[in-house]
């Protein structure tokens, strides 16, 4: 397939309303199709909406859940990425995006990094995955998954361009923050964004898709500015700000065979290096050997020595 077209579906999903939301992925992947694309990518918790706490145990599917597979049914000739609250077999909570193509469950990525930080409380109510994987598609290119916190993390769209992803796709339930006319476009959350994706982009040589949401649950607006950037680092596409919609972005996957081969920066990782190093840094983080950073005399697992306390000298009279 030289060339693909993507579907950015930056919607505002109702919260708690599983049966609605549903209702209108099926909508919005029939309009998809009809417009000619090949993968549709919905947002973070696209299914449920974002602000669930409590609630989350009641929208929540298991992976053989007939509804997710009535709405799998709904992609023959088709790919796409969709999030929902998935209850693992033990009863965990976690938050997941699912692959699904030709009417199947393809691949599913739990969110890695929960944020407990700012207006964030994830972990109180979701279990972390700790997988992360490629997955190929019928796309002919090899898919990475992430949600949202994943991509503040350096390891993750790393982990996925060197297991084989060829498109990083991110999707996202990020909250509007920082107001101000010094950030780039006027919204620190996405001048952020966009430079992680920027960075991203170039230094796996991937194509990226973030999906992110808009609407407001409770009192959490969120921003949409969906985009697609190429393996270069060059935006190909931004989708505007607060609005619904259903955006078609065409690439060319040439591009990313062409980057690879001028700029071969995943052919020269070395993760072997990393791997070796990452052990030493966990093993003296974790007290199990010497800090080799850490000051003289300190402590396993600490890096400061701390001084012994000094006797006064008795005063003469």
């Amino acid at each position: 397939m030289a060339s693909l077209r993507i579907a950015l579906a930056q919607i505002a999903p109702r919260l708690g309303f599983l049966e609605e939301n549903l209702a209108r992925h099926r909508e919005l992947l029939a309009e998809a199709r009809d417009a000619g694309a090949d993968l549709v990518v919905f947002p973070e918790l696209g299914l449920t909406g974002y602000l669930l706490q409590d609630l989350a145990a009641e929208v929540a599917m298991r992976l053989d859940d007939p509804r997710l597979a009535a709405l799998a049914a709904e992609t023959t000739g088709l790919s796409a990425v969709v999030s929902f609250v998935e209850e693992s077999a033990d009863h965990r909570l976690f938050i997941s995006a699912a692959l699904i193509e030709d009417g199947a469950v393809r691949h599913v990525h739990r969110k890695v990094y929960l944020p407990t930080y700012g207006l964030f409380d994830e972990r109180r109510f979701f279990a972390p995955g700790d997988v992360i994987r490629a997955a190929p598609s019928r796309l002919g290119v090899g898919l990475g998954l992430a949600v949202c916190e994943d991509f503040w993390h350096l390891a993750v769209p790393q982990l996925l361009a060197l297991d084989g992803a060829q498109i990083l796709v991110n999707v996202s339930s990020s909250p509007g923050r920082d107001l101000a006319a010094v950030n780039e476009v006027g919204l620190g959350t996405a001048t952020s964004w966009r430079t992680l994706m920027r960075a991203y982009a170039q230094l796996t040589t991937s194509l990226v898709v973030f999906c992110n949401r808009v609407g407001v649950d409770e009192s959490i607006s969120f921003w949409g500015g969906s985009e697609v950037i190429a393996p270069s680092g060059r935006p190909l596409f931004s989708a505007p700000f607060y609005d619904e919609g259903l955006f078609t972005v065409d690439v060319d996957l040439a591009d990313i065979r062409r980057e690879r081969i001028e700029l071969p920066l995943l052919r020269d990782e070395r993760p072997e290096l990393q791997a070796r190093e990452l052990a030493r840094v966990i093993a003296e983080r974790a007290g199990m050997s010497l800090d080799s950073t850490a000051e003289d005399g300190s402590s396993p697992g600490l890096d400061v020595a701390f001084e012994p306390p000094r006797r006064e000298r008795a005063s003469s009279q």
